[in-house]
This record gives structure tokens, C-alpha cells and sequence, in this order.
């Protein structure tokens, strides 16, 4: 008697790629390491030990982006600095929007209040004009008008990337700009 076996019932096992068993070995290893550093950034153990464990996940979460045969250590360490810097900003955020509330105790209710400013003194506006349109526009929307990345991606029909990137390159453009008209002045 043979019995049957049908192939696509049964999952085959998935076989990890090199890159992921290297980050999984090599993860434990750096643990003292990562800790060290974090606790260098955060000066406290329990937030260092609060870094590292992110650090791990995340990097077990995108494991698959790490190319086997490269510098781990260094990948960790983006990854380490990554949830830090995430961390500061969330703490930062949070700090603010207690304060607002130890300020006013009813702020929570109300609504976020735009940008006050109307218009740019004559020298920044120039300059601003003389930035091509896609770098003028988005610094526009997002510095001047206060609108978000996504806001002013969806009022531009660009991806938030393309934003980011003009964001950049205008800002820097516009410090330039800047910088020589008043040379020049």
C-alpha cells in the first residue's frame, strides 16, 4: 500500500537567507556592545536597555534588508542610532504637548493653531522666487504654510519622498541664496 502525498498542502519549510542567519547569530554577540553605546547616548540603564531591545527587534523585523558578508556591526549601529534618534523625537513631541497642556489644561481640546506668519520680509521672499518651482513649492507649503510632508505631497500629487527631497535641496538653495546677498549687501 503507497500512500499519497500531495505537494501543495504541506508547506515546504522556508530555509532563512545567509544575510538572516548572520544577523541572528550575530545579534547576541553584539548585545554588550549595543548596550554599551545605548547607555553612552541615553546615560540611564533602564532607557539603554529600552534602545537595545528595539534595536534587536527592529533589526530582526528587517532582516532581510542586511546583505550577507557585510559589516553587521556597522548595521546594528544604524539601527541602534535610528531608535534612538526615533526615541528623542517621540520623547521631544511628548514633552511638548505636555507643557501645552500644564499651560492651558483645556489645550488638548482645542485646535492646533496654524503658522501666525502671513508673509517674508523682502530679501527671503526674493530669494524664495528664485527658486525653481518644484523646490520653491515645497518649501513653501511645508516651512511657510506649516503643512506636513503628506499634506503637501498630496497638495503637490508627489510622493512624500520627492517633498523631502525638495525640501532639501530648496532649503539649502535658499541658504545660499541668502548668504550671498548679504555678501554682496
Amino acid at each position: 500500500m503507497t500512500m499519497h502525498t500531495d505537494s501543495t498542502t504541506a508547506p515546504a519549510p522556508s530555509i532563512p537567507s545567509p544575510g538572516r542567519l548572520e544577523v541572528r547569530r550575530g545579534l547576541s554577540a553584539l548585545r554588550p556592545e549595543m548596550y554599551a553605546r545605548a547607555l553612552r547616548l541615553t546615560r540611564s540603564p533602564a532607557a539603554a536597555d529600552d534602545v537595545v531591545q528595539e534595536t534587536m527587534l527592529r533589526a530582526l523585523r528587517f532582516e532581510d534588508q542586511f546583505r550577507a558578508g557585510t559589516n553587521l556591526r556597522a548595521w546594528v549601529g544604524q539601527v541602534l542610532m535610528s531608535v534612538f534618534l526615533t526615541q528623542c523625537r517621540k520623547r521631544k513631541r511628548e514633552r511638548k504637548a505636555l507643557d501645552r497642556v500644564v499651560a492651558d489644561p483645556c489645550a488638548w481640546m482645542k485646535k492646533e493653531s496654524k503658522t501666525t506668519m502671513t508673509k517674508l520680509s523682502k530679501r527671503p521672499a526674493e530669494a524664495l522666487e528664485k527658486l525653481p518651482n518644484g523646490y520653491r513649492d515645497a518649501v513653501r507649503l511645508v516651512d511657510i504654510e506649516d503643512l506636513s510632508y503628506r499634506e503637501a505631497a498630496a497638495k503637490l500629487e508627489v510622493p512624500v519622498g520627492t517633498i523631502m527631497s525638495r525640501l532639501h535641496r530648496g532649503r539649502k538653495l535658499l541658504a545660499e541664496q541668502l548668504a550671498d546677498a548679504r555678501v554682496a549687501a
